[in-house]
C-alpha cells in the first residue's frame, strides 16, 4: 500500500512567489510560498487523499493514519510520530541566523523551560520539543546561497583589517569597539556575544554604511561588504548583519548539500531546495529576525569552530543514485532513472516525485506518479522500486536504498 501525500505551502514572507509552484508543476498562488512539508509534524501534517490501492480507511491526514495503524505505517506499535520531516524550501529572501540543539540540549533545554513553566506559546520559549533538529539541504535551483558556520581565523583578519582601512576617519570611534574583539580572530565568541549584547547598535550602523560606500567595492573584503549591504537592506539595525560577515557564505550548485548539524550557525539566503530534518520545532536564532533571540543560550549551544564550509558528498552506489546519509539518523535518495527500474530501501519513506512520470512498485501494487505527486511508503513494505525517466527524491530514517 502507498498513501498519496499533499499539503499547502506555508506562506511565510521570505518565501519565493514561484519556486514551489516550478518545482510541482502547479501555478503559482499569487503570494509567498516559503516550504512545503511531507510528514507528521502537528504544524502542517500532510493530508491522505487516497491510498493504492483504495482503501475506506478515511484518516485525513498523514498523523492519524500513524496514530490509528503505527505498527504498519512506522513499524512499531509503540510508535507515535514519523521522525522525519520533509520540506521543498523556497526562499526569496534571507532567512533568520539560527542554530539548532543536540539531543542532550534539547533534553536539558526542554525540560528546564516546562520546570519553569515556560508558556508553550511564550514568545521567549526557545525548546518547544525535547528533540535536537539537525538538517540537510539539496540545492534543486541553478544557485541555491546560504550562510554556514564561522570562517577560518585568516579570512576573519583580512576583513578586519580592511574594515580597519575603511574606518579611517569620523567612523573609526564606533567601530573601534569591534576591531578590538576582531584583534584576535580566532575568538569569535566575544564578537558574538557583544553584537547580541544591546549595546553594538552605533557600530551596525557605522560598518553598514561603509559596506555601502564605494570604497568597499574595491576592498578585498568586498564580497563580504556586499553581503552586509544585503542583509541590512532586509534586516536594517539587526546585529545579525555584522556577524554574517564572519560568516562562510556557500553558493549549492543543483545536487550539491549542505548539513546543518547540531551547533552550526546557519541561514539560507535564497533559492529552490530539498530538506530533509529531524522533525523538531527547536530553533535558537542569532539575528536576522524579529522574533525572539535568547543570547545565553544560543552562546552555550553554538560552536564555535572556524573552518572553511564542507558540503556532504553523496554516496552512489550506481551511476543514477545519490545517497546524502549524514550521521544524523535519516538518509536522502535521489534517483535520476534512465529506463530501467531501480531498487529501493522499503519504509518507513516519504516518495516525492520531481519529474515524471514514475513507475512505483510495492509488494502488491504499482501506480504511476506524475511531477509533484508525493507518497508514503509505510515499513510494511519492505521494499520498491521505481521506474521510469523521471526524477524522485526519497526521505528515510536510515539508509533508503536497497
Amino acid at each position: 500500500m502507498f498513501i498519496e501525500l499533499t499539503n499547502t505551502p506555508r506562506d511565510y514572507a521570505w518565501g519565493s512567489l514561484d519556486g514551489i509552484a516550478g518545482f510541482t508543476g502547479r501555478p503559482a498562488g499569487g503570494g509567498p510560498e516559503a516550504e512545503l512539508w511531507y510528514g507528521t509534524h502537528p504544524g502542517s501534517p500532510s493530508r491522505t487523499p487516497r491510498t493504492f490501492p483504495p482503501t475506506d480507511a478515511g484518516h485525513p491526514t498523514l498523523r492519524d493514519w500513524v496514530a490509528a495503524e503505527p505498527g504498519r505505517l512506522l513499524g512499531s506499535r509503540d510508535a507515535t510520530e514519523l521522525p522525519i520531516l520533509l520540506k521543498v524550501l523556497a526562499a526569496r529572501t534571507p532567512l533568520s541566523l539560527q542554530v539548532h540543539p543536540s539531543p542532550e540540549q534539547a533534553e536539558q533545554g526542554y525540560a528546564d523551560e516546562v520546570a519553569r513553566g515556560v508558556a508553550a506559546d511564550a514568545f521567549g520559549r526557545s525548546y518547544k520539543d525535547p528533540y535536537p533538529k539537525p538538517e540537510i539541504i539539496v540545492a534543486v535551483s541553478e544557485r541555491f546561497e546560504a550562510l554556514c558556520g564561522f570562517r577560518p581565523a585568516a579570512e576573519v583578519a583580512d576583513f578586519a583589517a580592511d574594515l580597519a582601512e575603511l574606518s579611517a576617519g569620523p567612523a573609526r570611534a564606533a567601530v573601534e569597539p569591534l576591531l578590538r574583539l576582531l584583534a584576535t580572530p580566532t575568538a569569535v565568541e566575544p564578537v558574538v556575544d557583544w553584537l547580541l549584547s544591546g549595546g553594538a547598535a552605533g557600530c551596525v550602523a557605522a560598518v553598514v554604511a561603509l559596506a555601502g560606500g564605494e570604497p568597499a567595492t574595491r576592498s578585498r573584503s568586498a564580497a563580504t561588504f556586499a553581503t552586509v549591504t544585503e542583509l541590512a537592506q532586509h534586516y536594517p539595525g539587526d546585529p545579525g548583519v555584522v556577524i554574517a560577515a564572519l560568516m562562510n557564505r556557500v553558493v549549492l550548485r543543483p545536487g550539491e548539500c549542505l548539513y546543518a548539524p547540531a551547533g552550526m550557525l546557519h541561514a539560507y539566503l535564497r533559492g529552490v531546495g530539498i530538506e530533509l530534518m529531524i522533525a523538531s520545532d527547536n530553533v535558537l536564532r542569532g539575528g536576522l529576525t524579529p522574533k525572539h533571540v535568547d543570547t545565553g543560550e544560543l552562546l552555550r549551544i553554538l560552536s564555535f569552530d572556524q573552518a572553511e564550509p564542507a558540503l556532504l558528498a553523496p554516496r552512489r552506489p550506481s551511476g543514477n543514485v545519490a545517497v546524502y546519509a549524514p550521521p544524523a539518523g535519516f538518509a536522502l535518495t535521489v534517483v535520476d532513472l534512465a529506463g530501467r527500474p531501480e531498487r529501493l530501501g522499503g519504509g518507513p519513506a516519504i516518495l516525492l516525485v520531481e519529474r515524471g512520470p514514475v513507475e512505483l512498485t510495492g509488494a502488491d501494487v504499482s501506480v504511476t506518479l506524475e511531477r509533484g505527486q508525493a507518497v508514503f511508503v509505510p515499513a510494511s513494505e519492505t521494499a520498491v522500486s521505481v521506474g521510469g525517466t523521471g526524477r524522485v527524491w526519497l526521505a528515510a530514517t536510515g539508509d533508503a536504498t536497497g
